[in-house]
C-alpha cells in the first residue's frame, strides 16, 4: 500500500492539468475573445447603419454594436461595404470578421455565412404615391379585369335575351324574320332595350316577346344601376387610397424594387415580374415621377426614408408581408457567434433597446 503513496500526487496533477483543459476547450466552445483588431464590414441602411457627414456611423445596428463590443472588450474598425452582396462575399471568404448593418437573415445566405440571434423582426412595405390624377384613376377602373367582367356580363346578358326573343318572334314580325338577320336585329334590339333608349322602335309584337321585352327592360335598369355604382364606388375608392393596398394588388401595377436585395428575390420567388434600383432613393425618385405604381422594400427601411425625403409624393401602406429578420453576420465557424448571440439577446432584452427603436421608429419593441 505504501508503494502507491509516491505516485498520488502525480495522478491528482494530471487530473488537474485534465480538467484545466476541459475548462479552456468549454470556454473557447463559448467564443474566444480575439485579441486582435476585428474588421467589422457596414453600408448605409438608414436608420439601422447611417454615415455622418464627417464619415463616423451610427444607427441602430451600429449602436448595438457597440454596446456588445464594449461589453466583450472587442477592438474593432469599421469599413464600408458598397452592398449586401459586398459585404457577404466578405464575411463569406473570411476577409470581414462580421457584418452590421440591416442585412435579411435567409436560407440562401445562411449557407455560406453565419447569422447571429435576429435582433429586428421586420417585414416588406409597399410605398405608392400621394396623389393621383383622376384620368389616371378613371383609366385603371376601365382597363380593370373587374370592369371587362362586367361588360361581359351585361353582354351576355343581352344576348340571350336577343337569342329568346328572335326564337319567340321570327315567324310572326317581319324584322325579326330570317336567319342571321332576323337574329342580328334581336341581339341589336335588345342591347337598345338594356341602354333604355329607342326600345319602342322594331319591338317584338307577340305576347310572349312583350312580356320576355318588359322583363328584360326592368331588369336592365336594375343591371345598369350596380354596374354604374361599382364603377362610382371603384372610382373613388382608387382617389381616397390609391390602386394598391396589398400584395396581391402589385400584379396588376409596375413595381419596383432593389436589384439584388432579399426583396427582390421574394417578388422573384412569387412571379412578380418587378424593375430593380441600386437603391431605395432611385426606386422612389421613380415612383414619384410615375415612372412606377409602387416600391417594394424592407418596411423600417422604407418609412425612414419617405419621412425623411419624400414625405410630400409618397406614402407607405399600412400592410406589411413577408416576414423578416436582421441578424449579425459571422463567417461559418466563428468563434465569436456563442457569446454574440447572448449579448444579442441580452441588449435586445434591455431597456435602451426598447427606448432606441421608440425614439426612432416610433415603436417600443420589434414588430
Amino acid at each position: 500500500m505504501s508503494s502507491f503513496r509516491p505516485v498520488l500526487p502525480c495522478l491528482l496533477l494530471l487530473a488537474v492539468l485534465a480538467l484545466g483543459g476541459n475548462a479552456v476547450r468549454a470556454q473557447g466552445t463559448q467564443g474566444a475573445v480575439p485579441d486582435r483588431e476585428l474588421v467589422v464590414a457596414t453600408k448605409e441602411a438608414p436608420p439601422f447603419a447611417m454615415k455622418q457627414p464627417d464619415g463616423s456611423w451610427g444607427g441602430i445596428s451600429i449602436e448595438l454594436w457597440r454596446k456588445i463590443a464594449a461589453g466583450a472588450h472587442l477592438h474593432f474598425r469599421l469599413v464600408e461595404s458598397q452592398n449586401v452582396q459586398d459585404l457577404l462575399d466578405g464575411v463569406a471568404s473570411g476577409q470581414l470578421d462580421a457584418g452590421v448593418a440591416a442585412v435579411t437573415v435567409t436560407a440562401g445566405r445562411a449557407r455560406s455565412v453565419d447569422f447571429t440571434q435576429p435582433f429586428y423582426n421586420t417585414g416588406l412595405g409597399i410605398a405608392v404615391p400621394i396623389h393621383e390624377s383622376a384620368w389616371v384613376s378613371i383609366g385603371r377602373a376601365l382597363l380593370s379585369f373587374g370592369f371587362f367582367q362586367a361588360v361581359a356580363i351585361l353582354l351576355s346578358l343581352a344576348m340571350a335575351v336577343g337569342f329568346l326573343i328572335w326564337l319567340l318572334e321570327r315567324r310572326k314580325t317581319e324584322h325579326f324574320s330570317g336567319g342571321a338577320k332576323g337574329l342580328g336585329s334581336s341581339f341589336w334590339w335588345s342591347t337598345i332595350a338594356m341602354t333604355q333608349a329607342g326600345a319602342a322602335q322594331n319591338a317584338p309584337a307577340t305576347l310572349p316577346g312583350r312580356i320576355v321585352a318588359t322583363a328584360w327592360m326592368i331588369a336592365s335598369i336594375i343591371a345598369i344601376a350596380v354596374f354604374t355604382a361599382g364603377i362610382t364606388s371603384t372610382l373613388t375608392r382608387r382617389g381616397l387610397e390609391g390602386a394598391v393596398h396589398g400584395f396581391n394588388d402589385l400584379r396588376s401595377v409596375r413595381v419596383g424594387a432593389v436589384a439584388n436585395s432579399a426583396t427582390a428575390d421574394y417578388l422573384a420567388r412569387q412571379q412578380l415580374s418587378f424593375r430593380g434600383f441600386a437603391d431605395p432613393q432611385d426606386g422612389l425618385s421613380a415612383l414619384r415621377h410615375g415612372a412606377i405604381d409602387a416600391f417594394v422594400h424592407d418596411k423600417p427601411l422604407l418609412t425612414w426614408t419617405v419621412r425623411k425625403d419624400f414625405s410630400a409624393s409618397v406614402r407607405v401602406v399600412d400592410t406589411s408581408f413577408s416576414r423578416e429578420s436582421y441578424a449579425i453576420v459571422l463567417p461559418k465557424g466563428s468563434s465569436l457567434r456563442p457569446m454574440l448571440d447572448l449579448a444579442v439577446l441580452d441588449q435586445i432584452e434591455s431597456d435602451w433597446w426598447r427606448q432606441t427603436l421608440f425614439q426612432t421608429l416610433g415603436n417600443a419593441r420589434s414588430p
